[in-house]
């Protein structure tokens, strides 16, 4: 696990972002853990979460010419990002979309700057696709490539399928998927922590029932 993946769970802890108990999925799943990207509601958090992306992104060394935030929660996502970004002296335009066509002043679906050239979609985690699907539509129509995804956490959990959703977001649009954080980060650090013996345990059985196949 890096330290850019350590320190952004002891922040998401903090914030109880990410919550352990039992929360029942989309999928009727019981699930040991809980991630609410929402919970980062404050100048502060967001900063800090704009910077965990950065920082994800530049490690990757993925080329993105622009970022894309699909609406509604990608939209403070991509600011927070392309401000760290920018701080971090990759200056890159931002652009995110209504979920309805605005019909006076500039018009349209797409609010911030005309898509270019290779564009990076963010969000906060990928459930069933459909806001990826959704982008990457808007992106080619605009005459722009999508080039990847860049996500909070990569829960690594089968979908209805032997794939996650991740997987097959990267197979169906043979696009890379960055994740501040997956399933494995979270088991490493809670490895070792005695007060965590409990969770750990609880996740482990979850991976069993529900976890993707590593190859």
């Amino acid at each position: 696990m890096s330290q850019l993946a350590s320190e952004f769970l002891d922040f998401a802890i903090a914030r109880k972002v990410l919550l352990f108990g039992e929360f029942k999925t989309k999928a009727g799943r019981l699930s040991p853990y809980f991630f609410n990207a929402g919970l980062f509601d404050d100048g502060l958090a967001l900063k800090r979460l704009g910077e965990f992306y950065a920082g994800t992104i530049l490690d990757s060394g993925l080329g993105v010419d622009g970022l894309f935030g699909p609406a509604y929660k990608g939209i403070p996502l991509v600011s927070s990002i392309a401000i760290a970004l920018a701080a971090a002296g990759r200056n890159l335009p931002f652009t995110y979309n209504r979920k309805e066509a605005k019909d006076h002043g500039e018009g349209g679906h797409l609010v911030g700057a005309p898509l270019s050239g290779r564009i990076l979609i963010v969000d906060d985690v990928i459930s069933a696709g459909t806001s990826v699907r959704e982008s990457v539509e808007m992106i080619r129509q605009a005459g722009a490539t999508p080039c990847g995804v860049a996500i909070a956490l990569d829960r690594m959990e089968k979908g209805q399928g032997e794939l996650s959703a991740v997987q097959e977001v990267a197979r169906d649009f043979d696009l890379p998927v960055l994740s501040i954080i997956n399933l494995n980060d979270l088991v490493a650090y809670l490895q070792g922590r005695e007060e965590w013996r409990a969770t750990l345990a609880a996740i482990q059985r979850y991976r069993d029932a529900y976890g993707i196949q590593l190859t």
